[in-house]
């Protein structure tokens, strides 16, 4: 078969339009698509909700493609395991309660999983505002990630959506948006707290109980909770981050039953 440079560019770009088009109204969009984020996506997809994934850099996946100290070993407690195994991560039991997993297989299969369950994923795309209306998020607005770095004055566009998830861990990006135009949160001093130092088995903890809605239509999940709620952070064990996917993911299923 011949191959014609114009028609390879013609089809991708016929693709992309298709699936970007679609895209602009749906119901939940989560900034970020680290693993909190990719296993939120494919419990909303599997319960039939549109999900829209926006993730800054090129690959996504977050934090736990590089294991510990780029060591490509993750860690997770027997209570979230299962999070892991429903999406084939092969684990190995090192006992005392502590399973480990390869952090390269474990992202790829999440990032997999949720593309699989009818999640759209959009790399190099920047969330970079919010839409407001009636004291409500409805949407975000988000710009390339080239033009972010670039620094290029270039007018962003809009997406629409029912809810919103901050999965842009550490930073909560989107949170620090929105307390800075409506000035209060649902927090402790209405604003962010800040994530504190290091305590793995509190932060594991506190990850899943403050994965919860911080303004109408805005939740937080894996990292970006215990930095809006001022809750230590945990380091290289990823089971709470699973947890607070999941638990992200049945508040908002549960809000739309």
């Amino acid at each position: 078969m011949p191959i014609d440079e114009v028609m390879v560019s013609r089809k991708i770009i016929e693709r992309y339009a298709r699936e970007f088009l679609s895209s602009l109204d749906v119901d939940v969009i989560i900034a970020g698509a680290g693993p909190a984020s990719l296993t939120a996506a494919r419990y909303l997809a599997k319960g039939g909700m549109r999900v829209v994934i926006f993730e800054r850099k090129l690959t996504p996946g977050g934090g736990m493609w590089g294991g510990g100290l780029t060591f490509p070993v993750i860690v997770v407690q027997e209570e979230s395991r299962s999070l892991l195994k429903e999406i084939h991560v092969r684990l190995e039991d090192c006992g005392d309660g502590y399973f480990t997993a390869d952090s390269v297989e474990s992202s790829a299969k999440l990032i997999a999983s949720a593309i699989d369950a009818g999640a759209r994923l959009f790399n190099t795309i920047t969330v970079e505002d919010v839409m407001i209306r009636q004291d409500r998020i409805c949407g975000v607005v988000i710009n390339s990630s080239a033009v972010e770095v670039a620094g290029l004055h270039v007018d962003p566009i809009a997406v629409r959506s029912k809810y919103v998830i901050d999965g842009t861990g550490h930073p909560a990006e989107v949170v620090n948006v929105v307390q800075r135009k409506v000035g209060r949160l649902s927090t402790p001093t209405g604003r962010i707290e800040g994530e504190k130092s290091m305590w793995a088995e509190v932060g594991e903890q506190m990850t899943v109980e403050n994965t919860l809605e911080v303004y109408p239509g805005l939740y937080v999940t894996g990292m970006a909770c215990n930095a809006v709620m001022g809750a230590p952070r945990m380091g290289p064990i990823f089971g709470g981050m699973l947890l607070s996917g999941r638990k992200v993911a049945q508040l908002i299923l549960d809000r739309e039953r």
